[in-house]
């Protein structure tokens, strides 16, 4: 039998190599081909507003008084130093060798009076010069532009909500202060675990440090929350601070008492008694139930309040086989519990903690 074909109908084989004529990247990163951009940045999107609203604020003032000039001595001076690296991440750039795509930018070079911005090693070169006892002196210029900023906008906050959360960076080399922890996307690799607050009415960045590889401890904690009334406007009177469970201990408490701010920090560790027969329903027809109680966990100087949330297993039977009871009541709910000096309902207290689990965004 014989069958008819056209003669070339193999399929072509796709190439993998980079192709002259392809759609330009979406997105710039470390594989991007390296070369001098010939386009010009439109001042429509966002950077002459960023140029004008420093001018307002006057940031250059509030710099020249808080900034640690490093003994490296440069010819741009810092303030332009440090605000071409901030113009970079606003333009869209995350790595400071992407300076090679707006050196010839006739907006980003009359912002510096310069016909060509310096090559990107300079840029290194000074970024290496800082050390490691920069992050303070930003942290005072933060404080006192947020200050400013407020006043201009009319921002009269007098409660705010702090979020806060330990993030990781994951380590790829043999950094000093790595350490291997809680890694979800790299599993049992080393890295650091910095702290991080922001305020969720204006959603900035309030307080953070970066810090070693392993769980906080409650010292730590406690000095965390001491630096926070250092960096709040001086129009917020009451502070709400919601942590999650690496951050409860007595001394986290007793610092949040001491500061005068109202607090909720998840339960680790410990297991505060409820009466069993004051669970309750704020909805009928959800099957979680709520409680709260007081209780004084080993090694703390007062008793707290504790609320909790229990919400019920769902038992399925295998095919054939017959589902098996509990021994314990407890086992079968999933419980959450909470630390807090709040008043009112437990279902309203657990409420407001959960508007925090936007900090990770």
């Amino acid at each position: 039998m014989v069958k008819k074909r056209k003669k070339h109908n193999r399929k072509r084989r796709v190439s993998k190599g980079y192709s002259e004529n392809g759609s330009e990247a979406r997105k710039i990163n470390a594989s991007t081909v390296f070369e001098t951009c010939t386009e010009q940045i439109t001042p429509f999107g966002g950077l002459l507003g960023l140029i004008k609203f420093i001018d307002l604020i006057k940031l250059e003032e509030i710099f020249d008084n808080l900034y640690i000039a490093p003994r490296r001595k440069v010819k741009l001076g810092n303030y332009k130093m440090v605000m071409g690296i901030l113009m970079l991440l606003f333009i869209g750039f995350n790595r400071i060798w992407h300076f090679t795509y707006i050196r010839l930018d006739a907006m980003v070079c009359g912002f510096f009076q310069l016909t060509l911005l310096p090559v990107a090693s300079t840029f290194w070169r000074y970024v290496d010069s800082l050390g490691i006892n920069q992050a303070n002196s930003f942290l005072k210029i933060m404080s006192v532009l947020r200050e400013r900023v407020w006043q201009l906008c009319g921002l009269t906050f007098e409660k705010i909500h702090l979020s806060t959360d330990t993030t990781v960076e994951t380590l790829y080399g043999h950094q000093q202060g790595g350490r291997k922890g809680h890694n979800t996307k790299n599993r049992g690799k080393k890295g650091y675990r910095p702290v991080l607050g922001f305020i969720d009415e204006t959603r900035e960045y309030l307080l953070g440090y970066l810090r070693k590889g392993d769980t906080m401890s409650g010292e730590e904690v406690a000095k965390f929350i001491k630096k926070i009334k250092t960096q709040l406007p001086g129009c917020v009177k009451q502070v709400l601070f919601r942590a999650d469970g690496e951050f409860f201990s007595w001394q986290s408490v007793a610092a949040c008492i001491e500061e005068g701010f109202g607090f909720i920090i998840a339960n680790k560790g410990a297991r505060p008694p409820f009466d069993p027969k004051a669970w309750y329903r704020p909805k009928k027809r959800k099957p979680y139930e709520f409680n709260s109680c007081v209780y004084k966990p080993m090694g703390w100087k007062i008793p707290c309040r504790f609320v909790a949330m229990r919400i019920p297993k769902e038992l399925k039977a295998l095919p054939g086989r017959p589902v098996q009871c509990e021994l314990f009541v407890d086992d079968h709910f999933t419980y959450r519990i909470f630390c807090t000096s709040l008043k009112g309902k437990p279902h309203k207290v657990i409420a407001e903690y959960d508007k925090r689990a936007d900090v990770e965004n």
